[in-house]
């Protein structure tokens, strides 16, 4: 009776600690921004988990997933109450569940091979092969998944952050899973081990290397072809999904914010005038008088190319829109949003859903389509990468549009819906990595902050308070090298899934092997 009850008495203490694991992890990211917190959440994670059989593996992953995503993801709740916040984290929770009882299994599949100094190493690479593999699911399903509480999030302002250069977010990702593991198992290996010293000296090893090879690293910056003054303004406009704004006030704020850039010591060098997303409420491409207001500020005041972000329609659909509108021509291409944020911007499956939750489901009474069309814009001989809000959250498109030959990315982004709330803090730290993966200057532009511009190292060049109008008027170079990120990171996603998948495979047959044989001896 006593062995039946041992491993029900465990979840007193399991529980507990894997979702005070998850809940720490806020910490990590911004606003909070103690970046070491990540370590001590993924420690408490995978102590909680160790040595547990699948079942009761995965009852204490999903505590501590949806502790983890509930804890960093509140802002949701912003204008729409609890529902969408505590569906979303528990789906999250699923995925996460599945990934931790992935950890467990073959923890315990690799212990069963005996002592070895070896062996912390070896669990903690299998761990941070799951971890990755996991994350890769959870960004990318369903419905293009949810690109956001990664761990490599929370390095943006430390120096283990220039590792997104070499392999991007999933590398680090893989890092910090690596770290915090090898940091548990090499301690319980060393409790009155004869391995103690060998299994203690890999460890201090590896993590010399994990911060010493980041800070050794000098980002390039140089410009390869030119430099690009670029004017980007915050309008602080009430730009939400569900804003009930009078038609034109914001545009109107971004025209009046447009003055500001006279100001500038370096107005009249300015190459291109940016506004964010959603900044003008009603197109020019269907409004007459909107359009002539637009052509004005172009021609009379700018002399420079625009690129705006607005809603348009062809025929029956509807799109999240970039424009580019040149002096003397008007709208010579667009971007259309590729990737449409699933029960925000469209409803996937609708039927289905809004027989689940027809209240919030009926607030979204049309969806946006998704795009088709590249995201390079050209102004002569320079070309530049747009993509607009979230888009920062996915891996491809950046890569996409750096492969396409964008010298600069442009991020234009709303965050209004989301307040005060931590939300536009955490999307400019992505914003941030994104500039050192790609190895570009990244230009983020928000209706209401925070907006940003990112040297290709990370540094900010400039900067906006939030809720004020304001311009940033910056000099950036422009450039063509492509970072070691953008040519490993797609193999290095497929090495973790697969090697993921393969030691799920393992572990479970050697836990059925392990069954039969003591079957057998029954």
């Amino acid at each position: 009776m006593a062995s039946a009850r041992t491993p029900n008495r465990q979840l007193l203490w399991r529980l507990p600690l894997a979702g005070i694991g998850g809940a720490i992890s806020t910490l990590a990211y911004p606003r909070f921004d103690f970046w070491p917190a990540i370590f001590i959440s993924v420690m408490a994670l995978f102590v909680s988990i160790r040595g547990l059989k699948p079942w009761r593996s995965l009852l204490v992953g999903f505590v501590g997933g949806f502790c983890f995503y509930f804890a960093q993801i509140t802002w949701i709740s912003q204008y729409l109450g609890p529902a969408p916040l505590l569906a979303l984290s528990g789906l999250e929770a699923i995925i996460f569940a599945f990934g931790m009882g992935a950890i467990a299994k073959s923890t315990v599949w690799l212990d069963g091979f005996g002592a070895s100094s070896w062996r912390p190493a070896q669990i903690s690479l299998a761990t941070a092969t799951l971890w990755t593999a996991r994350e890769w699911v959870a960004i990318n399903m369903p419905y293009g998944g949810f690109p956001w509480s990664r761990l490599a999030m929370s390095q943006a302002d430390s120096v283990l952050g220039k590792w997104v250069y070499f392999g991007g977010q999933p590398l680090l990702s893989f890092l910090i899973a690596f770290i915090s593991t090898l940091a548990v198992t090499s301690w319980i290996a060393g409790r009155g081990s004869g391995f103690a010293k060998p299994s203690t000296a890999i460890a201090l090893t590896s993590l010399a290397l994990v911060f010493a090879i980041p800070a050794a690293t000098v980002l390039p910056t140089d410009a390869q072809a030119g430099n690009y003054v670029i004017a980007a303004v915050q309008g602080n406009a009430n730009a939400g999904l569900f804003a009930n704004q009078v038609a034109g006030s914001i545009l109107q704020n971004h025209l009046d914010a447009t003055k500001l850039i006279a100001a500038n010591p370096l107005a009249k060098s300015v190459n291109v005038v940016v506004w964010p997303e959603n900044a003008s409420d009603i197109s020019p491409l269907s409004d007459l008088a909107v359009a002539d207001q637009i052509r004005t500020l172009v021609d009379k005041q700018l002399h420079v190319p625009l690129i705006f972000g607005t809603l348009t329609e062809r025929g029956n659909q509807i799109y999240n829109s970039s424009i580019l509108w040149k002096p003397g021509i008007g709208a010579t291409d667009w971007y259309d949003k590729k990737r449409p944020v699933p029960f925000a911007e469209y409803v996937p499956d609708r039927s289905f859903w809004y027989s689940l939750a027809p209240g919030l489901i009926g607030l979204i009474s049309r969806g946006f389509s998704f795009g088709t069309r590249d995201g390079i814009f050209d102004i002569g001989k320079t070309h530049l990468g747009v993509l607009i809000c979230f888009e920062i959250a996915v891996d491809d498109i950046s890569r996409d549009l750096v492969n396409q030959g964008a010298q600069v990315i442009i991020s234009q982004t709303n965050n209004s819906d989301f307040g005060r709330s931590d939300e536009t803090y955490q999307q400019v730290a992505i914003a941030k990595l994104r500039a050192i993966e790609t190895g570009r200057a990244v230009v983020n532009d928000s209706t209401v902050g925070v907006s940003a511009v990112f040297g290709p190292d990370g540094e900010v060049l400039s900067q906006l308070p939030t809720f004020k109008p304001g311009v940033m008027v910056t000099r950036v170079p422009l450039r063509t090298a492509i970072t070691p990120a953008m040519r490993i990171e797609p193999a290095f996603n497929l090495f973790t899934i697969i090697m993921g998948l393969a030691l799920i495979v393992l572990s479970g047959t050697w836990v059925r092997f392990r069954r039969k044989k003591t079957q057998e001896q029954v």
